[in-house]
């Protein structure tokens, strides 16, 4: 939607297709001046972070604190991960503009805000929370309950 050439490395990571069109769409739609988006969007965050916290991207320092404070408040747990030009350039296409997944298995976590990073708007503000992890829960864990935790609801109640 935004005009990008998108290359498909991997079938299994369209979500992010999606997501990065939803968030296009909504800032043109809507002009807001930050945008949150919560995703279980990728396994290696899980693998970097474990089954209970959550990963958060952002170009807005100020944003990721406010982040910060609310997970705290609902026992949601977040953790902040870099976005580093290395993610950007393994996200760089061969022959479209970027690809929906990385050149190698490193920094999987960081390469997928990479790419979500191409569709935030200037000046917006922008978080993305990783939550694959923390959305699937083995058990309860109170205040937490088992299965599907509803994970970041909490935290986007305490934010607002």
């Amino acid at each position: 939607m935004n005009g990008l050439g998108v290359e498909i490395g991997n079938t299994d990571a369209e979500g992010r297709l999606v997501l990065g069109d939803t968030m296009t769409y909504v800032q043109r739609e809507f002009k807001p001046k930050r945008v949150i988006d919560l995703a279980t969007l990728t396994g290696a965050c899980v693998v970097a972070l474990g089954m209970e916290t959550a990963g958060v991207f952002s170009n807005d320092d100020d944003l990721t604190s406010e982040l910060k404070e609310a997970s705290k408040q609902a026992f949601e747990p977040i953790w902040h991960l870099p976005i580093q030009d290395e993610h950007k350039e393994t996200i760089k296409g061969a022959y479209g503009d970027i690809s929906n997944t990385g050149k190698s298995r490193y920094g999987g976590a960081s390469s997928a805000a990479a790419f979500l990073l191409n569709f935030v708007e200037k000046d917006t503000k922008w978080a993305h929370l990783d939550i694959a992890g923390p959305a699937m829960a083995k058990g309860p864990k109170p205040p937490i309950s088992g299965d599907q935790t509803g994970f970041g609801a909490a935290l986007l109640l305490n934010f607002l």
